[in-house]
């Protein structure tokens, strides 16, 4: 599959860290360290890191555990459980399904709502973009260009107006036009400035005076390379938003991977799509054990 050998590419890191480890005997302290060290070396935090060995150590004592690449196994199987949160919302209530997409600047939420426009189509869905990041005119000439590409639908205002405003027009819109969904385009925000994520409210509450499930995804976008610091972004998002999905991307170059178990187990919210390209057919659905396989190597052990 060209997508799990992309991402398998991509997190050859990581891979390569893990093999020597692995392939080795015996459980000694040196064991348990290294493979902590790697854990927290692939970007899953030094926390959680230990808690997961620790409770490795449990494991291989209660279940009998003989060797390492048994071992490895166990703590494949331990992450990827702890990457499948499963929170599907309903499916397509009265239209439109109503996605906000949101991150901080150069995460790349205009390529990823394109692409997810152009998988919504594909399914033969009707698809209208809104461009609700006002704050530059080159964001609103790429989400049009999105559309053009992906055959949607297309609300825009003109740079520095309102962004509730937009949000507002555009579900309008799609209502008026039957669109079974709208994708809601937001200007990159640094998460520490309270009067852009206050903006972000204020989209929600407009469109909520509209209809109460409205929008029914919050997606967050984040970069895989910016690593743990994609952490504190997701909590301040969350504590203001309450997110329901996660898309990651940059998973092509030089990301560890690790930050996706992170933010699962911290926030309970569901990796819904990985990006591994530019290409219009590079964001997937999240799949937990192929993540783990990709990531860590393949049944069995060793670095793959």
């Amino acid at each position: 599959m060209q997508f799990f050998s992309r991402l398998k590419e991509g997190l050859q890191k990581t891979r390569s860290q893990i093999g020597t480890i692995v392939g080795s005997t015996g459980f000694d302290e040196e064991f348990f360290e290294s493979l902590e060290e790697a854990l927290i070396a692939a970007d899953i935090g030094v926390d959680l890191s230990v808690e997961l060995i620790e409770e490795l150590r449990r494991r291989i004592g209660s279940r009998g555990i003989a060797d390492r690449p048994g071992a490895w196994e166990e703590l494949k199987e331990m992450i990827a459980a702890n990457l499948a949160v499963h929170k599907t919302p309903d499916e397509f209530p009265p239209k439109p399904w109503t996605i906000l997409v949101v991150g901080v600047n150069g995460v790349g939420k205009t390529t990823t709502i394109g692409k997810l426009a152009h998988e919504l189509a594909g399914e033969g869905k009707k698809v209208m973009l809104g461009a609700s990041d006002t704050f530059r005119a080159g964001a609103i000439e790429q989400l049009r260009i999105w559309a053009e590409r992906t055959g949607s639908g297309f609300v825009a205002q003109q740079p520095g107006s309102d962004a509730a405003s937009v949000a507002y027009d555009a579900l309008a819109a799609a209502r008026g036009r039957g669109s079974d969904v709208l994708i809601l385009d937001t200007a990159g925000r640094l998460h520490t400035k309270t009067n852009l994520m206050n903006e972000l409210e204020k989209i929600v509450r407009v469109l909520r005076r509209v209809e109460t499930h409205v929008p029914n995804e919050i997606l967050l976008v984040i970069d895989a390379t910016t690593g743990q610091n994609a952490m504190s972004q997701a909590r301040v998002f969350h504590k203001h938003l309450g997110l329901t999905g996660l898309v990651i991307t940059k998973l092509d170059g030089t990301a560890r991977g690790g930050i996706a178990l992170s933010l699962t187990r911290t926030l309970d919210v569901p990796i819904r799509k990985l990006g591994v390209g530019e290409g219009l057919e590079d964001l997937q659905d999240f799949d937990p054990r192929a993540y783990v396989e990709a990531m860590f190597g393949e049944m069995g052990g060793g670095g793959g």
